[in-house]
Order: C-alpha cells, then structure tokens, then sequence
C-alpha cells in the first residue's frame, strides 16, 4: 500500500523546517556562543514561531543532539554501503570522512561550528555521549561486514580506534591547523591502518 501524497508533503515539510531550525541555530550559536542564543531568536531566524520550535525540538541543546545523531546515522550508512572486498581501514577511513568532507567543503563556518561543540562542555559532553553510539553502530555494522559474532573484540576496537583518528583529525583542525581535515584524517588513518587491517586478518 503506498504512502498517501498528502503524507509525504507533510514529512517533506517537516524535515524542511527540523532543517531550517539547525541552520538557524548552528549559524547563531557558533557566532555568539551557546548560552547567547535563545529559542526565540533561532525561531525567528528560522522564520517560524517558538511553538513550531518546541514541534521539533526539546531545547537548544537537542538541536546539535540530532545533528550530532544524523551524523552518526550517516557515517553507518556509508560504511555499510562500502564495497565487500574493501579493508576494513579504507571502509571507516570512507565513513568517517562523510562529515570531514562536510568541513571541508564549508571550512570557516564548519570550524565555527566544531569550535562551538568542543568548545562547549554541555555539547561537548554530548558530543562523547553521541560517539560512544557511534562505536557501537559502527562495531555492528563492521561485524556484519566480516561476518563476525556480535562479541568479538575486533569489531569494537577496530571502531574505537577509527573514531579515535577522526577525533585527532578533528581536535587538531580546530585548534588551527591549515590543511583540510580530510588530509589530517589521511594521515591518521595512515598510522592505524596496518593495525586496523591485520588484526582483521588474524581476528
């Protein structure tokens, strides 16, 4: 049975709106810090009213809690659409370079916004909390790539370590550096990649 079109519209214009209100809210948080913001000036911002705010989030602080989130969703997504064959370093060095590109392609305005994540404990404490996820999502899609059992160790420390170069790449972006994150999380990966791809060989 298909969809009626009245409810597509809805949902379509439904998340046009979740992603009017996280434009808006990023872009004014990264330029005048968390606690300046308030809910009213994201709503007015988004052209929408502070009670189709509260529709589609609870806080400012869950606007970057799904952002964070569908970025974790689509960094799985990409590692599980990775070719079969391919070492499991250059599936997560692809997956995780999903956001990094991201940076990339927006450079000061992304580091405004990473600036704003780490830079704030309450995000930043989010932040952990949201990788700790991604850890798990992306060990299960790893297992399932290798057709391990759920409880191997690989899967888990082979996600930690990856979520561990995109964090270097990241921190060390922020801070300053010049070359574009994707490079930093090249030479990163670089560093684990003998250990991510044997240890798969022995596991």
């Amino acid at each position: 049975m298909t969809t009626p079109p009245a409810t597509n519209l809805t949902q379509r214009m439904r998340r046009l709106v979740s992603a009017e209100l996280t434009e808006a809210a990023l872009r004014l948080m990264a330029a005048d810090g968390f606690d300046a913001v308030t809910i009213d000036q994201i709503a007015a911002a988004a052209g929408v009213s502070r009670r189709t705010f509260f529709r589609h989030y609870a806080s400012k602080e869950d606007v970057v809690v799904r952002f964070l989130t569908d970025m974790g969703a689509d960094i799985t997504a990409t590692l599980s659409a990775r070719p079969a064959g391919e070492p499991p370093s250059v599936a997560l060095r692809h997956a995780l370079g999903v956001p990094l590109a991201a940076c990339a392609g927006a450079h000061e305005r992304a580091r405004q916004v990473v600036g704003l994540i780490l830079g704030t404990p309450a995000l930043l404490a989010r932040f952990l909390e949201r990788q700790s996820q991604w850890q798990d999502d992306l060990a299960a899609a790893l297992a399932e790539r290798l057709g391990t059992e759920d409880g191997d160790l690989y899967p888990r420390m082979a996600a930690g370590m990856a979520l561990t170069a995109f964090d270097t790449a990241l921190h060390r972006w922020n801070d300053g550096g010049h070359d574009d994150p994707g490079v930093l999380a090249d030479r990163a990966f670089a560093i684990i990649a003998p250990a991510l791809d044997a240890v798969e060989r022995t596991a």
